[in-house]
């Protein structure tokens, strides 16, 4: 049951990621004016998807917490920097993000840092 923890845990902080990165691009750039700032971000945190978001964040903060019951946090920590992975993955897929060497270098990393520590247990 902890590793599911630890998977709702990656889930929700990728989709908060994900939809809080689409409606940006949906909402434009931030004005200049500081009256117009603050109403942008208003507007902002009314929209459905962005309340979404911060719940899904919410919801990994819960289940972070009970994955924290299941493993040491040295352990589970590392299997965390998934997130980064498939944040990559859907904004390459989703938003056409550059692809370069450097960041596959560095999902390669990432991954075989998992690997090795999760060889820990």
């Amino acid at each position: 049951m902890g590793y599911l923890y630890i998977f709702g845990t990656i889930l929700f902080t990728v989709y908060g990621q994900i939809v809080l990165k689409w409606q940006m691009d949906q909402a434009g750039t931030l004005p200049e004016s500081l009256w117009d700032k603050m109403t942008f971000l208003l507007q902002l945190l009314l929209n459905p998807w962005i309340l979404s978001g911060f719940a899904a964040a919410f919801l990994a903060a819960l289940c972070w917490m009970a994955a924290m019951t299941k493993f040491n946090i040295s352990y589970a920590y590392p299997f965390m920097s998934l997130s980064f992975v498939l944040v990559f993955l859907l904004s390459v897929v989703l938003f056409g993000d550059p692809v370069t060497v450097q960041k596959i270098v560095g999902l390669t990393l990432i991954i075989a840092g998992i690997v090795v520590t999760s060889q820990s247990l």
